[in-house]
């Protein structure tokens, strides 16, 4: 059989990547200032943090029922079935709705609840493309992904909590506080939502924090302190130079694991926690 893997932009797999690899990006919504956009169709990161710095009126949306059984329809042209691996149905009530949408498919459209976003969510994506690859059913690579949903972790430091005040995650009153007060909060995303997770006075404070909280997850939640068998990633939001330096000092004190991927944080989460975040992630290794 031949299986097509099919994912959404949260991934952070840009079009021009998903050629590359063989696979398929559906591009997530935005209405800003009243008009609609698609992530890498029509607007760009550095178009997006322009007009969130600008203060625009930004606003998510999970993708059409339509623009999903259309790119699922295009797919099924060249491919026997398919693996679409939505962002987390936790953040989003775009999995549901593939869910449902799938049933008319006759077993053709295998939907996985993968509960994943961001560099997270694009392992998933790898793993999938690479057991597809070595001829695993559709079957098989949801189980396998809906198995090790949980095999992951992600630490987000932000720059500013502006956003989160304005999103009303948080209040005036404490935004206004952590402003004073200059904290930097790091948040976590195990699964089903972004959580608080711990806050810290300086960058460098917050850096250390994530860093052990992914030793922890490493050690005691995978088995592997070394990280031999572990995906470690660096995402951010419009703040690169500051993630290639991350990336150095996560090779000091993880010696052992291998090639750190850095990618842009998706969007959709962009969106509600603003420019300058830094986030560290892992994920066990398929084995």
């Amino acid at each position: 059989m031949k299986t097509a893997i099919v994912t959404d932009s949260n991934s952070g797999i840009t079009q021009e990547e998903a050629k590359v690899l063989g696979i398929f990006v559906l591009p997530m919504p935005f209405m800003i200032d009243g008009e609609d956009y698609y992530e890498d169709i029509n607007l760009t990161q550095r178009e997006f943090y322009e007009k969130l710095k600008d203060g625009s009126d930004i606003s998510t949306s999970q993708p059409s029922p339509e623009s999903v059984t259309r790119l699922w329809d295009k797919v099924l042209k060249e491919y026997d079935a398919l693996v679409h691996i939505p962002m987390s149905s936790g953040l989003s009530g775009s999995c549901q709705t593939a869910v449902m949408l799938a049933e008319d498919y006759e077993g053709k459209v295998w939907v996985v609840n993968n509960q994943r976003i961001s560099v997270t969510q694009r392992q998933s994506v790898m793993d999938a493309r690479k057991m597809a690859a070595d001829g695993r059913s559709p079957e098989e690579i949801r189980r396998y992904l809906e198995d090790t949903k949980f095999d992951s972790s992600i630490y987000i430091m932000l720059d500013t909590l502006k956003y989160l005040k304005k999103g009303g995650r948080i209040t005036p009153a404490a935004a206004a506080l952590g402003t004073l007060l200059k904290l930097k909060p790091v948040l976590q995303i195990q699964g089903e939502k972004l959580d608080a997770f711990s806050k810290a006075r300086t960058i460098k404070q917050a850096k250390s924090v994530m860093m052990t909280a992914i030793g922890h997850d490493m050690e005691t939640r995978f088995g592997d302190k070394t990280g031999e068998k572990i995906h470690l990633f660096i995402a951010h939001t419009d703040n690169e130079a500051a993630a290639v330096e991350l990336r150095e000092e996560l090779k000091s004190a993880f010696p052992k694991t291998g090639e750190i991927h850095i990618d842009p944080l998706s969007l959709s989460v962009s969106c509600h926690i603003g420019p300058g975040a830094l986030a560290i992630a892992c994920a066990k290794a398929m084995e």
